[in-house]
Formats: structure tokens, sequence, C-alpha cells
């Protein structure tokens, strides 16, 4: 077997706070974006009566991840769906509930390092930036077909792109002449339009808007949006889920969804807790955790995570 091509992210961490739900005894984790399979591999490794079910939406990352897993035999189930699909492959697998359940958001480092995907604005590559290939719009038929003031709310929202106003009138004015098929003739407008004074400060011109393209081709916030809560609702009480996101509006929708069911329904001021309004999450992570400078400096991708987790100590509402 090759080599793996990515590094896990605050893998230690991670196996640590499953430790107490998956050690000496019979357990499931559902790897909701398995990837290439590094922490999965891990943790059927540490926990020897592990059973992983593991989605992506990606038929490459499942094809790699099976490779990489296959020591570990019938213990892993893989399912081609995206994360907002998990209760139907529990279902499928005739399971009702996971005592983990892990996230892993963002870009995979295969789908960044492939430079025919199109995630990645350092090399010239076709504008696609599907995480699943097969199905969907890709990210030249955003630039090509939508409408400006759609496109300025893409960049703004997504992107958090000042210059989105900028960005798209030089993006009209270029579809105009010929349609976008290549990254390298974006991320020359976006050197164009974005000032100067902004590129020295604000990293790369292309960054934002690169990351909008995604997240809208992937429809990424709205699958989230919906995949929360139903992995929750697939937690039993004991169960943990953990969440590494890369972006400020993922980490923001985790966040809320966690603490929503974190707080107590009881009305203030009353001496006791009333049956059932009591939380059903206890958090785990004091605010988010972020990797360290070390482990930073020998894998730089861990420089943005942020890590939530939570478990269940209430029954569902």
């Amino acid at each position: 077997m090759t080599a793996p091509e990515h590094v896990p992210v605050l893998l230690g961490r991670i196996v640590e706070l499953f430790t107490p739900v998956f050690a000496d005894r019979d357990a499931v984790l559902v790897d909701a974006t398995v990837g290439l399979g590094g922490h999965s591999d891990a943790l059927l490794e540490a926990f020897p009566r592990l059973h992983l079910v593991a989605l992506d939406r990606d038929p490459a990352a499942l094809e790699k991840s099976a490779e990489r897993l296959a020591r570990h035999g019938d213990r892993v189930d893989f399912v081609h769906t995206v994360y907002d699909g998990l209760p139907e492959a529990l279902e499928g697998l005739n399971l009702t509930k996971a005592d983990g359940i892990l996230f892993d958001l963002g870009v995979s480092s295969m789908q960044l390092d492939r430079a025919e995907r199109g995630f990645a604005y350092a090399k010239d590559a076709p504008l696609d930036m599907r995480m699943d290939p097969t199905t969907g719009f890709t990210a030249a038929d955003v630039l090509n077909t939508y409408a400006p003031g759609e496109l300025i709310r893409i960049l703004r929202d997504y992107g958090e792109e000042r210059f989105a106003q900028r960005i798209v009138r030089a993006v009209v004015n270029e579809r105009e002449k010929e349609p976008f098929t290549m990254s390298g003739r974006l991320v020359e407008l976006l050197y164009d339009a974005v000032p100067a004074a902004s590129r020295r400060t604000g990293g790369h011109p292309a960054k934002r808007t690169f990351q909008a393209l995604r997240i809208e081709v992937n429809g990424e916030l709205e699958v989230l949006r919906r995949a929360m809560p139903a992995a929750l609702g697939a937690l039993p009480v004991g169960g943990r889920i953990v969440v590494e996101s890369y972006q400020s509006l993922e980490d923001r929708l985790v966040k809320q969804a966690l603490a929503e069911l974190a707080k107590s329904r009881t009305p203030e001021g009353l001496p006791v807790e009333l049956p059932g309004h009591g939380p059903e999450l206890k958090l785990l992570t004091r605010g988010s955790e972020k990797a360290g400078e070390e482990e930073i400096e020998h894998n730089p991708r861990a420089a943005s995570v942020r890590l939530r987790a939570a478990e269940r100590i209430g029954e569902p509402r």
C-alpha cells in the first residue's frame, strides 16, 4: 500500500475524547467524512471492538480509505453518501444509533493535492470543485451562469470577501468575452480585482473566492445545517460527537447546534430541574480547541482547525 497522503489533524485529542465511549466494549463509530481514513485507522487500531461506518461523498476518497482500512476486515462498512445522509446510512446497515460520530469538515488533502479537481488556486486546472465529481454543477457553471447579484451574495456570505462587487464586475465582463473553464484565468482576474494593499495583508487574493465557490458548489453549509441535528439524534445517552471545522462559517453552525442542546429548558428561578427539561448535551471543550504550534509546524493544514465535542447526557426532546 502507498504511504498515506495526509496527516490527520488533532489525532491524539480525538482518540482521547472517544476513549471513554469505545474502550473495552463493542461500539459503533460513524466517520461522516472518512476522507483518506487517517482518523478512523487510528481509532480502529486503538479500540479492537470498534465497528466503523465510513461515509464520504467522494468516490475516490472511499476507494483510498478502503485500501487503507482493508487490514481491519469486516469491522468497516463503507457508504457513498453526503454526511446529511447519516440516518439513512445507519438504517441501511440495520443500525439505529452510533456511539461516536466524527466530522472532519472541509476539503480533504487528497482533493487539494490533485490539481485536476480544481480546489487549489496554486495550479491551473479545470474549475470543478465538486467533492462528488459524478454529480452536480461545477464552479465554472456558477461563474458562467449565476446572476451578478447571486455571485456577490456568495462571495460575501461564503467567502467573507470585502471586494465581492469589484470581483463580480470583472467576472461578468470576462465571461461575456469567453466562459470560464480554468482556474488560472480566474486567479489572474482576482489579482487584478483585489487592491494591492489587501493582497499584502489579507493572504492570497484567490483564497476567499475559491472558498466561496467550493461551498456553493457542494452546498456545504446547507448540508451541515441538516447533518448536525441528524447526527445528534443518532447519539445514545453516553455517546459522543467530535467535529473539526476549518472556517468560521462551519464552526459557527456547529457551535450553535451543540449549544442549543446543552441548555436547560427549565424556567429560570425554579429550584429544581423540571423532568424532561434538562440539557441533552454536555460540552466537552471550552469553546473550540486549536492545534498546537508543534503540530502546525509539521502539518500546516492544522493551523485553521477548530475542534468542538459533546456528550449526550439526556434523551432527545
